[in-house]
């Protein structure tokens, strides 16, 4: 699995392990930062000062580490506040069609912690870099990109760079959590990553499963989720996760959250 350009890869080219598992850099020095999945920046500001590196796979929080959800995070939408508040600790998905503004509520959410202490990531997965510096432009508009880290990968990217972003994005959020601090994550979306998981899983001659995807790809996205959580004895990290339903509609449904 590739994580980077591989024009210069051929059949018996020589490789060497690197002796650890797969980690990204964590800390303050990522926020109003623009990464890849890798942790390397991208937007020309330099680079990182790294004080710490977490791996992209960790085990999500124990039950008894836990703690009620029970403080709201406000979107600043006033029909999804009054109607069906978010807690911090919680992991509400946005589904809908394209084009009906999923994105929208997510990062309107987002920019409603502008005055608040809650630290903002914004993980794209294969998405147009169009529709990415759009966002990034918002952020910055809005004031919101000194609490927030984006990390993307992009759709030309290679699959096992798409693949690993949300891992690599949740990491650095958890950084936050164990500090004490409210984290907010947005995975948009996650149904690019199954589509880069289903290109792996079919290399690997994996037998597929349902409407030709693997058949844990429900696992490998509630595993994920799981890692959302307040805790008893730090933060919370509140997960956004986006979906696109493939169903052909008309008129476009809305997106439900």
């Amino acid at each position: 699995m590739l994580l980077g350009a591989s024009e210069d890869i051929a059949a018996g080219t020589r490789v060497r392990r690197t002796g650890r598992v797969a980690d990204v850099p964590v800390g303050n020095t990522l926020l109003g930062r623009i990464v890849n999945s890798l942790g390397q920046p991208i937007d020309e500001m330099g680079p990182l000062i790294e004080t710490e590196r977490w791996p992209i796979e960790r085990e999500a929080p124990a039950i008894l580490d836990r703690a009620p959800v029970n403080d709201p995070l406000q979107t600043g939408i006033k029909v999804i506040d009054a109607t069906i508040p978010i807690g911090r600790g919680q992991r509400q998905l946005i589904v809908g069609d394209r084009q009906t503004g999923k994105t929208a509520i997510a990062v309107a959410t987002l920019v409603n912690q502008r005055e608040r202490d809650v630290v903002c990531i914004y993980c794209a997965i294969g998405q147009r870099g169009d529709a990415v510096a759009r966002v990034i432009e918002t952020l910055r508009t809005q004031q919101v990109m000194s609490q927030t880290i984006v990390v993307t990968a992009a759709a030309q990217d290679p699959p096992g760079l798409q693949f690993i972003t949300p891992y690599a994005a949740t990491s650095m959020a958890e950084y936050f959590m164990a500090q004490g601090r409210d984290v907010v994550i947005v995975y948009d979306d996650l149904t690019r990553h199954a589509l880069a998981y289903r290109e792996l899983s079919l290399l690997l001659r994996r037998p597929p499963g349902r409407e030709a995807y693997p058949g844990d790809i429900f696992y490998i996205h509630a595993r994920l989720l799981e890692r959302s959580t307040r805790l008893a004895r730090g933060g919370s990290l509140t997960a956004l996760p986006i979906i696109e339903s493939r169903r052909k509609t008309w008129p476009p449904t809305l997106p439900l959250i």
